[in-house]
Order: structure tokens, then C-alpha cells, then sequence
């Protein structure tokens, strides 16, 4: 019998280290490849562990609520034949340096210099494949083990996508991919978009927060703050420490975006499977503000201001237990309305049902929060840093207004929105701050977006 050390995993370019929030196996269980080992949480999302190997677990290194460094010992469990213990001090069996170590491999590797120029391209194409899978581009997580089989049948991220998973929260376990293999008479599957809908304010309305345990001293009660709410309650502390924040608001008349999305909704639903919310074609004026402003979308490191090439544009979002969470749409100026539409719909679902990455809440360089769909009329948002700036949106509301015309002005009925931009007075002075949010107003009130059909 030998050993096997399960260690904590790289979860994103910022993660160090995770903190242990539930054990899923105890000393004794027989584990199976891609098992569910224990539950752990990181700032940006919580996850789980899977097993990379078949055996008995014999040891646990940590207790619930300990934090674990990236690539220490999670577990150790007993496997058939001799012992593999990875990263202690003992050699590594070379199947297990190729299934966890692959990627690396792949990198380096270089072809024969009398490999064909067409030779050369595939072979960059297949590492950059695997290297997509590897890191966690996908929906998923994938496992060590799947991962390297994905890598050795030439699999694409795409396709990996496309395969059903048994495994918890949809993984693809080792006998789902080996079931597809074995079926895959026809070509490739093709990537299609899942069909995801949400409310028409924004992301849908989380439902009602759990009731927490309550316990009762006299006639007051209380409860312990959950492990995400300190989370939160020292990033906003820390962000208000940090920045100087100030704000300017405005009124919008959305009257003909409002008529806009009413005349498109339905083709829009039919031909995409998906719903046009408000979300994205706020999103869209910012993003063309943003390109307008290009010091809002920047960061400041110690005394350097550092301005962002990239639009990735934070979504906050409402969790069914009351938290927030930030999901990010990377790259969001080269996405279209439809792609934008797909983006949040997708992300505000994954979001709320746990099954982001960490590489999906970080990046981010300017963020949005659609506080209308709670009937919030204004706010005074929080930056998220390190970015400067953050815009909410308020409710949209039937309002009247005195329309102005040639022949003179009347008193009719518009739909009016109130946008809060909160920005860090360090470095966005009130002129661009102020500006900034009203060119937000003037490509919404002006809408002349069409869709690609």
C-alpha cells in the first residue's frame, strides 16, 4: 500500500490560500477519483476538492475553519501499490508528474525542427487548447485526471464544456468523459449557448435569505456574522479607508430606450433563447463612457495610476442569502448586445448558484450595480478597489416631466432613472466624475443601438 497527499489546488492568478469550511469525507471513507473530498472558501468564491485518486483516507491535515495555503497537504489518503506522495520529498511516479504536472510540459515542450510549419500550428494550437482547460477558462472545474485525458484525446474546451457532468454541481467525473470517448462516433460538438433567463430590471431578484440561527439574551437576539458577510463588512471598510469618496448623480429620461427594448424583447427572446434585460444596455452607455473617460477606468497602486487597457466591467450581484457577490465580464467593450445580454444572464445564474470561478470575480476594472431592482431610487455605492469608480442605477419610474418642442413645451409622461456614481476624489476630480456620468445620461437618452439581425 502506498500514499497518496491531496494538496490544496491553484484556484486563480490572487489566491494564496483557502480556509476549510466543511468536511465532505471523514478518516476511514473509501474515496473515489473526483469524490468531493472537503468544502473550501477563498475572498472570491467557495468551492470544493475532489480527489485525484482511488484509496482510503487516513489522515486530515486541517479542521473546519483553518486556512490552507495553496499546494500544502489537504489530506493524505492510502492507495494500492507503492507509495505516491507528491511534494514529499519522495519521486513522483511519472503517470502522476504527467497528470498534475502537464501543462507545463505541454509548454515546453518544443517540436522537431524538421517538424512542417503546419505541424508547428497544430501543435501550438493543442497546447494553447489544453493550456485554456488547464487553468480554468471554462464553466467547470476539471480535475487533474480529466484534465489530462481532455489533453491526451485532443479534446478542445469547447467540447469539454458540451459533455454532461454526474459529478456535484455538474462536474465531469472520469466515467463521463471516458462514456462520451467511447460514443464519439460523430464530429466535435459545436459550443451553443445555454438557455438562461432572468428578471427584466436587471438579474433576477433573489429569492428570500435563509432564516440564520438566531440565539435570544433577554429580549434582544443574535447571531454570529456568516463567514462571507466579515468578508464583506472588512472590504467595505477597508475601500472607505482607502478611497476619497464623492458622488454626483443625474436624472435620465429612458422614455425611448424603454420603447426601444418593449419593440425587441420578443424577437430578441425567440431568436436567442435568452431575455433582454436593462442590465446590458446600461452596460453598453458605460462601456462607451468609459472608452470616452479612460482615467475612470484605472487603478491606483501606491503613487502610480495605472490606466486600464482592458474594459472588464464588475457586475454586482444579490445572492439568495442576502450577500453580495461581483462577477466580472472580461474584455466587455469587445462584446455586442447580444454578447453582453448572454454574459450577465449567465453569470448572474452561475453566481447564484455557487458555480463561479475564482477567475470569474477578479479583474475587474469598473463596476455597475443595478440597486433599481430593489425599488432603491438613488444610493451612494461603495468603490470597489482598486478600482475609482462605481455606478448604480435606480429604479426606473413613470414620472411627469415638461417636454420641450418648437411649438412650445407641454406636460407629459416620461420613464425616468436615476444614476449614483460614487468615484475616488484622489485622483477623479468633480469635473470628470460629473462628466463622466452625464455622457452615461446622453447615450441612454439617445439611444440608437441596433441589434445584429
Amino acid at each position: 500500500m502506498g500514499q497518496y497527499h491531496l494538496k490544496l489546488p491553484k484556484m486563480g492568478e490572487s489566491v494564496a490560500e483557502a480556509t476549510v469550511t466543511k468536511w465532505l469525507k471523514e478518516v476511514g471513507d473509501t474515496v473515489y477519483l473526483d469524490d468531493p473530498i472537503v468544502e473550501i472558501a477563498t475572498d472570491k468564491v467557495d468551492t470544493d476538492v475532489t480527489s485525484e485518486v482511488e484509496g482510503v483516507l487516513i489522515e486530515k491535515r486541517f479542521g473546519e475553519n483553518e486556512v490552507v495555503k495553496v499546494g500544502e497537504t489537504l489530506v493524505v489518503i492510502e492507495v494500492e501499490g507503492e507509495g505516491i506522495s507528491p511534494g514529499e520529498d519522495a519521486e513522483v511516479p511519472e503517470e502522476i508528474q504527467e497528470e498534475t504536472n502537464g501543462t507545463q510540459e505541454e509548454i515546453s515542450s518544443i517540436p522537431n525542427p524538421q517538424t512542417t510549419a503546419e505541424e508547428i500550428e497544430q501543435h501550438i494550437a493543442q497546447v494553447e487548447e489544453y493550456t485554456k482547460i488547464n487553468v480554468g477558462d471554462g464553466k467547470r472545474f476539471y480535475s487533474p485526471l480529466v484534465r489530462n485525458i481532455a489533453k491526451k484525446e485532443g479534446l478542445s474546451l469547447e467540447e469539454m464544456e458540451q459533455i454532461p457532468g454526474t459529478g456535484k454541481d455538474e462536474r465531469l467525473t472520469k466515467n463521463d468523459i471516458l462514456s462520451y470517448l467511447e460514443q464519439r462516433t460523430s464530429p466535435p460538438l459545436q459550443p451553443k449557448t445555454q438557455a438562461i433567463h432572468s428578471s427584466p430590471a436587471s438579474a433576477d431578484i433573489p429569492t428570500p435569505p435563509p432564516s440564520p440561527t438566531i440565539s435570544s439574551s433577554g429580549s434582544d437576539q443574535f447571531r454570529e456574522m456568516t463567514r462571507m458577510e466579515n468578508l464583506i463588512s472588512d472590504h467595505m471598510i477597508s475601500s472607505l479607508k482607502t478611497s476619497a469618496h464623492v458622488q454626483s448623480f443625474i436624472e435620465v429620461d429612458v422614455t425611448h430606450l424603454w420603447d426601444w427594448r418593449e419593440g425587441v424583447k420578443t424577437a430578441f427572446q425567440k431568436r436567442e433563447n435568452d431575455k433582454l434585460t436593462f442590465t446590458p444596455l446600461f452596460m453598453h452607455a458605460i462601456i462607451k463612457a468609459l472608452r470616452d473617460f479612460p482615467e475612470m477606468n484605472s487603478s491606483i497602486d501606491a503613487q502610480k495610476i495605472i490606466l486600464k487597457k482592458a474594459i472588464n466591467l464588475g457586475m454586482a450581484t444579490a445572492l439568495p442569502d442576502g450577500n453580495l457577490i461581483v462577477p466580472v465580464i472580461k474584455n466587455a467593450d469587445y462584446l455586442n448586445l447580444v454578447g453582453l445580454a448572454k454574459a450577465v444572464n449567465d453569470l448572474a445564474v452561475r453566481a447564484r448558484s455557487g458555480r463561479l470561478t475564482p477567475e470569474e470575480v477578479q479583474g475587474g476594472t469598473y463596476t455597475f450595480t443595478n440597486i433599481g431592482q430593489f425599488g432603491s431610487l438613488m444610493g451612494t455605492p461603495i468603490i470597489n478597489q482598486p478600482q475609482v469608480g462605481i455606478l448604480a442605477i435606480g429604479a426606473i419610474r413613470k414620472m411627469p416631466a415638461v417636454i420641450e418642442t418648437p411649438k412650445g413645451d407641454f406636460i407629459g409622461i416620461r420613464r425616468k432613472v436615476i444614476l449614483s456614481h460614487s468615484y475616488d476624489h484622489r485622483i477623479i476630480n468633480g469635473a470628470t466624475g460629473g462628466m463622466f456620468v452625464k455622457r452615461v445620461a446622453e447615450y441612454l437618452e439617445n439611444w440608437s443601438e441596433t441589434l445584429p439581425y
